[in-house]
């Protein structure tokens, strides 16, 4: 096998572990020129209040009625966004959002929560 051929052997395993990761995906936007003019959010600035009156009514871990909100997803904390922020990003920041199922949520509030889930420092 010539150099550049891929097939078994180490080079190959490489080359699939990248892909498999997500290395050699196309890259998304430039993150840094979204973040550059942010405004500065976290969990306590925005995060917490968002959370709490779009989320928790589903996902909190002491919520009554879950309206079929799977029992392990819950936003307790900013770890617990933190560890679905693609998910969250996917369901509530998009420009026609499925979460939370009967909307209620702005254009605004959609901007800071894809802000601080790009842009701010993971759990906070």
């Amino acid at each position: 096998m010539s150099v550049g051929q891929l097939g078994p052997g180490p080079a190959w395993a490489c080359a699939l572990a990248l892909v498999l990761t997500g290395a050699c995906a196309p890259a998304g936007p430039d993150d840094s020129a979204v973040c550059a003019n942010a405004p500065p959010v976290d969990w306590e600035t925005f995060g917490e209040g968002f959370v709490t009156q779009n989320c928790q009514t589903c996902h909190a871990s002491t919520s009554l009625n879950r309206e079929d909100a799977p029992p392990d997803v819950h936003f307790d904390d900013a770890a617990a966004v933190w560890a679905r922020k693609d998910r969250v990003l996917a369901r509530a920041a998009a420009a026609s959002p499925t979460m939370p199922p009967l909307g209620g949520t702005t254009a605004d509030d959609r901007y800071l929560l894809e802000i601080w889930l790009t842009c701010g420092a993971e759990g906070e």
